[in-house]
């Protein structure tokens, strides 16, 4: 099994019934798909991550009219997640509730499944930071922690006006807020937003991924969305973006030059 680094070439065979074909070369860290809407921006998005399989297989997704092309062109497999924008209700709140009756929309559902990642995610560090001090490699040892230093730092600096704080001493994620605790769940909409986006780009251990998002501004402040794309790749500087957009608050921080008009990859 061989994985690609990022994706390098998207096409798209009879988009919109036949109507349109897509060709996008991207780049290997940053790609913002903008456009008004109803032009396509959601749907080349949904085609691209729905033609490879939940292992990120690549070998099918010719089959369903979508043509990758990656780096290295041999790879097998492509590392992603998707971040979707809208914390809809749940379609089964019964069956959801029998996870955890605090579980109410799609965006708790999302979270409860970062927490369990959370937890592989610091298994696998604890590990590898017992591994380096054994060999001696105590410098080794600290870069390993570093990540999740930065994402605690980060998530306290965003909710900071409102006095929340991640609980540092807890391996699932908890806040202290005036004294009283708080789980993911009772966040607002665009804090469990933010949360969901760092929290997944974390526990992606610094490996190449591709992440998919679709107008992640939504629910966000301006000030947050703003931030946003510098905090994913201080994250994992190994990720490649691309997202949707109707946001210019998503691109002031230098990434204008990053920006595609679905008219100009439309053939």
């Amino acid at each position: 099994m061989k994985y690609a680094s990022y994706i390098k070439q998207i096409e798209i065979d009879a988009l919109w019934s036949g109507k349109k074909h897509i060709l996008w070369t991207l780049d290997p860290h940053v790609n913002i798909l903008s456009g008004i809407n109803g032009v396509g921006k959601s749907t080349i998005l949904n085609k691209v991550f729905r033609s490879v399989n939940t292992n990120g297989d690549l070998i099918n997704h010719l089959l369903k009219g979508v043509h990758l092309t990656v780096e290295p062109e041999d790879a097998t497999h492509v590392r992603y997640d998707i971040i979707r924008s809208m914390d809809s209700p749940m379609l089964d709140t019964e069956t959801m509730n029998l996870v955890d009756s605090r579980i109410t929309s799609a965006l708790d559902f999302q979270l409860y499944h970062l927490q369990r990642k959370y937890l592989d995610y610091q298994v696998n560090i604890g590990n590898r930071i017992i591994e380096a001090l054994q060999q001696g490699h105590a410098d080794a040892a600290q870069q390993l922690s570093m990540a999740k230093t930065r994402f605690q730092d980060m998530v306290d600096d965003l909710f900071a006006e409102t006095g929340k704080k991640i609980v540092r001493t807890e391996n699932e994620i908890r806040f202290t807020q005036i004294g009283e605790t708080l789980v993911p769940y009772q966040l607002s909409s665009g804090e469990k937003q933010m949360l969901a986006i760092l929290l997944t780009v974390l526990v992606e251990d610094q490996q190449p991924y591709v992440l998919f998002m679709d107008e992640p501004e939504v629910s966000l402040h301006i000030e947050w969305q703003q931030r946003l794309i510098d905090m994913i790749v201080e994250l994992n500087p190994q990720v490649q973006i691309i997202l949707t957009t109707h946001s210019p608050a998503v691109i002031m921080n230098g990434w204008g030059d990053k920006v595609t008009e679905v008219s100009d990859i439309t053939l």
